[in-house]
């Protein structure tokens, strides 16, 4: 499964499967990217929910799972537009998704004011593609929910400043136990580097697979 996820910067991600599954696309490079079946997005802050970005790859049949505040950016995709909230799930083009929180715990814009508050509403996602549970965490920190998760492959922020930094995702990994362990939010000019990724990996006592950006 892993040969089919590809890392395109970010929090972004294609899985190619039966069907083909964008996560957060942003600053998608491709001229023509591959269609997308289902794009499921986090939260609505921009390097996460992207019109643009998503314009490139819907069609008309396509389906996108978000939450509120991301779905009123994207009112010219209303009849194709699934709204949850964390704790929801459903199935879309067969594939089963559960929405999950994602919030932050300790980084904030200005005192008592987090980037991402837990009553927003904002959310990860755990869907179920080729006998496989993936987890993408979105933007968040090492929360109590985790302890919960049931997942093969978990794609973990690592870059500090508005998530979780290399060490607590480290102490979240160890908290969820996936098989292998997926660094993202880095590189792209937002927060974090590439060392983040390397120390996470460092840092993580189970496999973790650092991608390169396609």
């Amino acid at each position: 499964m892993l040969k089919n996820i590809h890392w395109l910067g970010h929090d972004s991600f294609r899985i190619d499967a039966d069907k083909t599954i964008y996560l957060d696309p942003w600053q998608l490079r491709e001229h023509s990217p591959p269609a997308a079946d289902l794009v499921l997005v986090s939260h609505e802050h921009g390097d996460h929910c992207s019109p643009s970005d998503i314009a490139k790859i819907v069609g008309s049949e396509s389906v996108v799972v978000t939450n509120a505040a991301s779905a009123a950016k994207l009112e010219g995709l209303k009849g194709q537009v699934r709204i949850v909230k964390p704790g929801d799930s459903l199935s879309a083009h067969g594939i089963s998704i559960e929405a999950v929180p994602a919030y932050n715990l300790n980084k904030f814009r200005s005192p008592g004011n987090p980037f991402h508050p837990q009553e927003a509403g904002h959310v990860g996602f755990i869907i179920t593609v080729g006998g496989q549970r993936i987890y993408h965490a979105g933007d968040t920190d090492n929360i109590a929910e985790m302890e919960g998760f049931e997942v093969d492959i978990a794609l973990l922020p690592v870059s500090g400043t508005y998530v979780m930094t290399a060490e607590e995702a480290a102490e979240a990994a160890r908290r969820i136990g996936p098989k292998i362990a997926v660094p993202m939010h880095y590189g792209a000019g937002v927060a974090g580097t590439r060392a983040d990724a390397e120390r996470f990996a460092r840092l993580y006592d189970g496999k973790v697979l650092i991608l390169e950006k396609e």
